[in-house]
């Protein structure tokens, strides 16, 4: 059989077993969406958000790009973000990295991979920030896992500084921010980062709403 009809059947399978515990499974899920979370993850195939939280359709809004970034002049990403806080309302933003993440190791390296260099360009950027710390690591293994914690915490900090953020904490008091990271090899989540509403930001990222928080 080939690989892509292996899917289809697949997915006649997961219907069936869908509709056997609540016959309105689908239905019930047409008219509109309420995720309470926005999910930021790793395109890595390893790494699918639903299933590692064990969320159902309609509880996570995902975003998903090679290394989990929030980058300022990425429209796809704070187009993302913009709808889900602004129109969903979600009340929690999850960064979600892993280890052993494929972007994050080509960024530690030298080599010319075409015009994913401008991408990987932004964890250089990490790794740069904190290039001491990493560098005083002896292990290899360990060196990686550790710009991984990094990057995540540097894309929650990102996120806290865009306007779309600030302006609904000062409005509605949410949401709360949070940097993750998925072991594959245990198959654990790891809390690396929390921001709650009104959290600081530099003041050369911070916005004006009017009252101070």
């Amino acid at each position: 059989m080939e690989p892509h009809k292996k899917l289809l059947l697949a997915n006649k399978s997961w219907v069936e077993e869908k509709l056997k515990i609540r016959p309105d499974y689908f239905v019930s899920r047409t008219e509109t969406q309420t995720p309470e979370f926005l999910w930021i993850g790793c395109s890595d195939s390893r790494v699918p958000a639903e299933d590692v939280t064990g969320a159902e359709p309609g509880e996570l809004f995902v975003h998903r790009n090679i290394a989990n970034l929030v980058v300022h002049t990425d429209f796809n990403v704070l187009s993302v973000l913009q709808y889900a806080v602004e129109v969903l309302k979600v009340k929690h933003i999850i960064v979600c990295g892993h280890y052993r993440c494929g972007g994050v190791k080509n960024a530690m390296n030298r080599q010319d991979l075409g015009l994913i260099n401008k991408w990987l360009r932004h964890i250089k950027d990490v790794y740069r920030l904190y290039q001491r710390e990493i560098e005083a690591i002896a292990d290899p293994m360990a060196r990686w896992d550790r710009l991984v914690e990094l990057n995540v915490y540097e894309q929650v900090q990102n996120l806290a500084q865009t306007s779309v953020v600030q302006r609904a904490w000062h409005k509605e008091g949410a949401p709360t921010l949070h940097g993750w990271v998925y072991d594959l090899t245990s198959g654990y989540l790891k809390e690396i980062a929390s921001m709650p509403p009104g959290s600081s930001v530099a003041d050369i990222y911070r916005f004006d709403y009017g009252d101070k928080r």
